[in-house]
């Protein structure tokens, strides 16, 4: 895989919770943590995540619906993990960015699986917009709920970019002990900064709409984050990207490395009726020498090569989210795209359980 997965820790077992992609089970299992079963209601994340974790047990439907018994966790340590739903809680969503919000209260199964499997260890992960809704209040009715299940919360926003993860992406995670423990999860060093042209230097070279999946490298690794990604491979999955309207392309050829749709011509985006409502990320062309922005959903928002007049390919954005190469997605292009911006990264997962295992 190029990342060296530790020894299994018989005794730590895990259970993820809106599974997705798998991007939270791939860090627990770097830390050490064997993944007994995923609950994902997406046919085409579940998918993905069963092809690249073999040795878990999938469970393909709405969580609203499945009964806690069916899940056998006997004896040694259970983390039970996972991020519900965050649409709801995101400060870019001012719409519904409140209680009355259904996707908001998904979190009440993460605490109704937490009451009858009773884990020694929990970790929710969500959008670091979840503490800022209605004030702070609806985080402390959260933590207020994980607390009268018996656990002790600790909670930090980390940025995945402090970890390895060649983009700026904060996120938002509680851990909970029922044995009283309190956890630092903020880290006691920094790691390499990893940039864009690192994630990106042996990728093959596409074109807009380019649909090989599998192709070889354009050439050898040559740095240390590139080298992990790809491991021992000689050929690469993931090679797809969305083929753009030439209208489309003509605008990407205006912005510069750090630019965003502001040095678009208006004569150029006159299909957007109010361009004041356009936010930041829309039409940014990746810089090369930092981490990259959030890459979320990153066809919708236009992101942009740092070279070229496309957008990025489904393994770029792979590589962006610390995915290793031997890491394959399923479903459509659209899917594909999907589940990488709504994963969590796993080498920054990884750091969260790490933390939990070295206090236990």
């Amino acid at each position: 895989m190029g990342i060296n997965i530790k020894s299994k820790i018989p005794e730590i077992v895990g259970i993820d919770l809106f599974s997705g992609a798998g991007g939270m089970s791939l860090g627990a299992e770097l830390a050490g943590v064997s993944v007994k079963y995923a609950i994902e209601k997406d046919k085409y994340a579940a998918e993905t995540y069963q092809a690249n974790h073999k040795n878990t047990i999938m469970i393909n439907q709405d969580i609203c619906e499945i009964d806690t018994n069916i899940l056998d966790i006997e004896g040694g340590c259970c983390i039970l993990f996972g991020g519900a739903p965050c649409q709801g809680f995101s400060t870019s969503n001012r719409r519904t960015n409140n209680r009355n919000n259904p996707q908001n209260w998904l979190y009440l199964e993460f605490i109704r699986f937490l009451e009858n499997i009773q884990p020694e260890w929990f970790v929710f992960e969500n959008v670091t917009g979840l503490v800022e809704l209605e004030s702070g209040c609806f985080f402390e009715e959260i933590l207020n709920d994980f607390e009268k299940k018996g656990y002790k919360c600790s909670y930090a926003i980390l940025n995945a970019a402090d970890f390895g993860v060649p983009q700026k992406r904060s996120r938002l995670f509680i851990v909970g002990s029922k044995s009283g423990i309190e956890v630092d999860l903020l880290p006691l060093k920094t790691k390499k900064i990893v940039t864009v042209r690192e994630a990106f230097q042996d990728l093959p070279l596409l074109y807009n709409g380019a649909n090989i999946d599998v192709m070889p490298y354009a050439c050898d690794a040559t740095n240390e984050y590139s080298k992990c990604m790809r491991g021992n491979l000689e050929k690469c999955t993931g090679n797809l990207v969305s083929r753009n309207a030439q209208y489309v392309i003509e605008r990407y050829k205006y912005v510069k490395q750090g630019e965003n749709w502001t040095s678009i011509p208006e004569n150029l985006m006159k299909n957007y009726a109010n361009l004041s409502k356009c936010h930041t990320g829309i039409y940014y062309r990746l810089l090369e020498n930092r981490p990259s922005v959030v890459i979320g959903n990153y066809r919708k928002n236009m992101l942009i090569h740092p070279h070229q007049n496309r957008g990025l390919s489904v393994r770029e954005a792979a590589r962006l989210q610390s995915f290793p190469d031997i890491y394959t997605f399923k479903g459509s292009i659209g899917y594909q795209q999907q589940q990488v911006g709504n994963a969590v990264p796993p080498l920054l997962a990884k750091h969260v359980f790490e933390t939990i295992i070295n206090n236990m």
